[in-house]
């Protein structure tokens, strides 16, 4: 009990870390997967095919593949790149460096893996949209975009709410595999209070009961927000 209640702060460090790049990669994945799940649905074939890709290829493979061809695979890239520029070219050596920060590879790594989850989460909160809504707008002459932007888009926000809760407790639980490249979050402190002690059950213990403090909040914020949309959405009717 001394060992947790001491190695405390520093976990709560790690849970603040694992927070903010939680917030930071589902806020970023929001962008990307919008703009993904609207390119899913475009009657332009090149842009359906792009985001399809994209989706199937971040929901098809291991996050824990995807922070390592981010951390270690885009640096051997950009070399290549800036070889082949000063080769063919004769540019002058642009990077000195082509190593990634850890911090910048988590939240790349992260954001992508969120943001084609997300996509998934969008487009079905568009097509839940009653179709007879975008006939009538278009009806009243308002064109495809001022129907997306005013009529669907306001709908489908509310109807993703719980699913989107659910991606940010995935992601939170996930962010843990950023400590295979150094990132400090809260399973990295875990890693680094056991190594230095050599007591890894209560260390583990108290790391998985942050963990499910945390995931336990936010499902319980994500079901009072889901139940006032829904009353509210009664009380209109």
């Amino acid at each position: 009990m001394g060992l947790i209640i001491q190695s405390l702060p520093y976990l709560v460090m790690g849970a603040v870390q694992t927070l903010k790049i939680t917030a930071v990669a589902v806020t970023l994945g929001c962008i990307f997967g919008l703009f993904a799940g609207m390119g899913r649905l475009s009657r332009r074939r090149l842009t359906s095919f792009l985001a399809t890709c994209y989706v199937d290829f971040f929901r098809g493979t291991p996050l824990l593949v995807q922070i390592f061809i981010v951390y270690y695979g885009f640096p051997q890239l950009l070399n290549e790149v800036q070889q082949f520029l000063i080769t063919h070219f004769g540019l002058p050596q642009l990077l000195q460096t082509t190593h990634i920060p850890v911090f910048v590879a988590a939240t790349v790594s992260t954001s992508l893996n969120s943001g084609a989850y997300v996509a998934e989460i969008f487009r079905a909160g568009i097509q839940s949209i009653d179709r007879g809504q975008v006939e009538a707008a278009r009806s009243l002459g308002m064109t495809e975009g001022q129907t997306m932007r005013y009529i669907v888009l306001p709908q489908a926000f509310k109807r993703v709410i719980p699913p989107l809760g659910n991606e940010f407790i995935a992601m939170l639980k996930d962010t843990s595999l950023l400590s295979v490249i150094g990132y400090v979050e809260l399973t990295r402190q875990g890693q680094l209070i056991s190594a230095a002690t050599f007591k890894p059950l209560q260390v583990y213990f108290a790391v998985a009961l942050i963990y499910l403090a945390m995931t336990f909040t936010i499902s319980r914020l994500v079901d009072y927000l889901e139940r006032r949309l829904r009353t509210g959405d009664h009380d209109r009717g």
